[in-house]
């Protein structure tokens, strides 16, 4: 048995598609409590507000992000956003802009596909750190995982980690890629060993996003190595996070099987662009 064999060995959830279904169901169907201003107010301290068009230039940055300042001087009842992502080559706009106490996020690493040289992804990370990134999303070598290659996946994640220097990492697995609890599960437990703060869903971008199946498969999978390694593994929901109710159905998910503890932008983020406005709107009816 290898090293990462041993790794995964400990990790003997018996994860079944149609047992998570069914479990999930019934997380959810209690989501309608946590419906509460208190509640969304909580989930806006927990956006990872995105910016990653291909129309993104440093005056529309410039402006967004003024728009997060104007926020943060005139809405005194709300916290604000927990931090700001955008493409590497916008980092240092981001922080030159940036007056609001919120963090900077970079997506790195051949985001979204990961298909590019090492060497490209170790530079993008370390130009986004030295930029100014607080934060660095990255894609899990999906194609290596598909071929049963651990080793390579393991081997890129912890270059990586190691270009962000004190950056926090979160780690994209695309859920819609993988598809089974399984490969979900595995995915999870390799980035966690090889150095992740974060496990993320999706892109967003190319595969479809996040979904409470595969939401309760990461949240089981973070609670299992808490209790091997006492260390706590972020969790960020991104794709397809729009409106107030999808919010809160991931909130309920992470509560359930997490517990309190982990309801802190600290360890849960939703990566979104469209989410913060829904979810005012949302408080403003209430």
């Amino acid at each position: 048995m290898n090293k990462y064999e041993e790794a995964l060995s400990k990790f003997q959830l018996n994860l079944q598609d149609e047992d998570i279904s069914r479990q999930t169901a019934g997380i959810i169907a209690k989501a309608r409590e946590n419906h509460t201003p208190e509640v969304l107010r909580f989930l806006y301290s927990c956006i990872d507000l995105t910016s990653l068009g291909s129309e993104d230039s440093k005056e529309s940055i410039w402006k967004w992000v003024e728009t997060v300042n104007d926020f943060d001087e005139s809405r005194e009842d709300m916290p604000n956003v927990a931090a700001l992502c955008v493409y590497p080559n916008l980092v240092a706009t981001v922080r030159e802009a940036l007056r609001a106490d919120v963090r900077i996020a970079s997506v790195a690493g051949g985001f979204p596909s990961s298909q590019t040289f090492q060497e490209v992804k170790i530079a993008e990370v370390s130009l986004a750190v030295a930029n100014g990134a607080d934060e660095i999303d990255i894609v899990l070598n999906c194609g290596e995982l598909l071929d049963n290659n651990p080793e390579a996946v393991v081997e890129e994640i912890m270059e990586l980690k190691d270009a962000c220097r004190n950056a926090p990492l979160k780690v994209i697995l695309e859920t819609g890629l993988l598809k089974t609890a399984a490969r979900i599960q595995t995915a999870t437990v390799l980035a966690m060993y090889s150095g992740a703060d974060f496990i993320k869903t999706s892109t967003g971008k190319v595969y479809p996003g996040a979904t409470p199946e595969a939401v309760y498969i990461l949240c089981e999978t973070i609670r299992a190595y808490y209790r091997l390694h006492t260390k706590k593994i972020g969790i960020k929901v991104s794709g397809g996070i729009r409106t107030a109710e999808d919010a809160v159905l991931y909130y309920t998910l992470v509560k359930a099987v997490l517990g309190e503890e982990w309801l802190t932008p600290e360890y849960f983020r939703i990566g979104a662009s469209s989410l913060a406005a829904n979810l005012l709107n949302e408080i403003a009816k209430l």
